[in-house]
């Protein structure tokens, strides 16, 4: 059988707020028993990588930091990338201010190059104040994501989306978004696993990002119906994952799926890198 992983989306498919979905662990233990390579994929910028790693511990997951890719991860490297050492603004928390810092980036109340936005509880007028006229003043507005809202233990509050349409309402200027569904994140994390596109299958609860990112990639797709999304919504969209399952619990013996259970990836869609040798291969 070829080399194949997984990018897992976490809440709604591995957990729902601090409630582990039921056969989750045993799909995580039999990817680290059978050693499948595999990544979390989140768009929560709040926590850094150790925090994720220690929550889903305390739910019986026993992963390692190197298992987690958050946007805030991904927002950093591409700036660091595209302008290394350069200064940001943030609206956000401990895992997008470390994700900066880890890659040179300082943190200023002045004259960024970028306002960088991301989840956060502590957002006040004055914060957005600030970001607006930097962001008028010619600073580049980065959102880590576009979520519109996100799930609580007592309801909805919201997401980091709903802050940058704000900013997006009141300057006039439109966001870059880094998180998923955006081509950055999803194929840094698959490089990350040193995947090929073909290789690689996308697991998420939510149709809008993980699904959308995952067909745009060429990736394979799996959706849980443990999330956000219903049978019923399927219906409404244009585009579809290849396989549908009630939980990750239908994944559980993550090897027999993948061989068995869902179609070979479409190697047409990989990186060429012998561009000669395709062509001859294709003429």
């Amino acid at each position: 059988m070829m080399r194949n992983g997984f990018l897992i989306d976490m809440d709604g498919v591995i957990y729902r707020g601090s409630q582990l979905i039921p056969g989750a662990d045993r799909f995580i233990n039999a990817l680290l028993a059978q050693e499948i390579p595999f990544l979390f994929l989140t768009n929560n910028s709040q926590r850094t990588r150790r925090d994720v790693t220690t929550k889903l511990q305390r739910m019986g997951i026993e992963v390692e930091e190197r298992h987690i890719f958050t946007c805030a991860m991904a927002t950093a490297r591409f700036l660091a990338k595209h302008k290394p050492g350069g200064t940001a603004y943030v609206i956000g928390e401990g895992g997008l201010l470390q994700a900066l810092h880890h890659n040179g980036y300082s943190i200023v109340d002045h004259a960024p190059d970028f306002v960088v936005v991301g989840e956060g509880r502590t957002i006040t007028l004055d914060t957005l104040e600030h970001a607006v006229n930097m962001i008028l003043g010619g600073a580049k507005l980065i959102a880590t994501n576009m979520d519109p809202n996100c799930p609580t233990k007592t309801g909805t509050r919201p997401g980091c989306g709903a802050t940058v349409s704000y900013l997006e309402t009141v300057t006039g200027r439109k966001a870059f978004s880094v998180g998923k569904p955006s081509p950055i994140m999803m194929r840094a994390a698959r490089k990350e696993l040193m995947l090929t596109t073909s290789q690689t299958v996308m697991v998420g609860d939510t149709m809008e990002t993980d699904i959308l990112g995952g067909v745009q990639m060429g990736y394979r797709t799996v959706l849980t119906l443990t999330g956000s999304t219903k049978r019923e919504d399927l219906d409404k969209y244009a585009f579809g994952p290849d396989v549908v399952v009630e939980s990750v619990a239908e994944l559980g013996d993550p090897g027999n799926f993948l061989e068995f259970k869902i179609s070979q990836g479409n190697k047409e869609d990989d990186t060429v890198n012998d561009l000669n040798a395709w062509r001859l291969a294709n003429a």
